[in-house]
């Protein structure tokens, strides 16, 4: 009985052992990876945990390596691979989840270009040249048998706003964007859904389908999740509950696109409510531990090994990666 009752307090005792910190900071893109965590902020979800949650945005893969070098952010939403090439350049970082599964499109003034192979020769916009647009988009062509370079006109830019507006002001006819980019130009040229009969730009298919038709797997990439930067020990609690919260926090923005739309443009005002809202049913969410979703990071990561084995760091990240 007194070994039961001493277990007991020893647990309770973990439990509550991190008590609650001052502030957290969390950090993320524009896109739809960082959006259940401003949810998350607006509700209080871990007013347990924290006095005060501060967001940081990062516009650029240049700014998230930034960030988490200063070391001055607890969870970030990362592409995957930067978490993975960072974790292998020796930065203490941790995958906690996968969320974003499915993301990458192309968008076009032509309704006849329905794949990749229909772009061959075609300028294309793209945003940030050597990560994930890029990547995926050139594992794809080369399975297809096409030079990503030689095949299309690319053209970078710095971020996919700046893509986006690019294609709205009719600088250029077709863009490799992720969501909620598409679906914000689908709007502000009244594209979709409020305009059916001849609409001045068209969505072609998701890139995440066509992965899944040249590597003979299910059409969706771990594109995308949470972050956790320093030292785990002592913060179990704290991940445990980000989690939790951060898993609620996605599925009430699935359910509910229009408030959440509406609640973004809040902390993000260069998006659009309604786009953002259309966009939600469009890309493919799930949050999936690191350690359930690890089978699936790995041949992601091995694929992107073969072509430029810098893009992860040099090799795959070890167990120790996963959390």
């Amino acid at each position: 009985m007194f070994k039961q009752i001493a277990l007991f307090l020893f647990l309770m005792t973990a439990l509550f052992a991190e008590g609650k910190i001052d502030k957290l900071v969390i950090a993320g893109p524009f896109a739809s990876v960082s959006h259940p965590m401003i949810h998350m902020i607006e509700t209080g979800a871990l007013k347990d945990v924290t006095e005060k949650i501060e967001f940081r945005l990062w516009k650029n893969p240049d700014e998230l390596r930034a960030l988490t070098l200063k070391g001055e952010v607890d969870f970030i939403a990362v592409p995957t691979n930067v978490g993975a090439n960072l974790y292998n350049k020796g930065v203490d970082i941790k995958l906690l989840n996968v969320s974003v599964w499915g993301i990458l499109g192309m968008i076009t003034r032509d309704k006849n270009l329905k794949t990749l192979k229909d772009f061959k020769g075609k300028e294309i916009v793209m945003p940030f040249r050597s990560d994930m647009p890029d990547i995926v988009f050139e594992q794809i062509c080369k399975k297809q048998g096409l030079n990503p370079k030689k095949d299309f006109k690319l053209r970078y830019v710095s971020s996919p706003i700046d893509a986006m507006q690019m294609l709205i002001m009719r600088r250029v006819d077709h863009a490799l964007l992720a969501e909620p980019a598409i679906s914000i130009a689908l709007r502000k040229t009244k594209s979709f859904p409020i305009k059916l009969v001849a609409p001045d730009l068209y969505r072609s298919d998701m890139l995440e389908k066509e992965w899944g038709e040249v590597y003979k797997v299910e059409g969706k990439i771990p594109e995308a999740g949470i972050a956790f930067l320093g030292d785990t020990k002592g913060k179990e609690n704290l991940i445990k509950r980000f989690l939790q919260e951060y898993e609620k926090s996605l599925q009430w923005y699935q359910k509910n696109p229009i408030e959440a739309g509406k609640l973004i443009v809040e902390t993000l005002p260069m998006l659009d409510a309604d786009g953002l809202a259309d966009s939600i049913a469009r890309v493919q969410l799930e949050s999936v531990h690191a350690k359930e979703a690890q089978k699936d990071l790995e041949f992601f990561f091995d694929v992107l090994k073969e072509n430029n084995p810098k893009v992860i760091g040099g090799k795959l990240p070890d167990s120790g990666f996963y959390h």
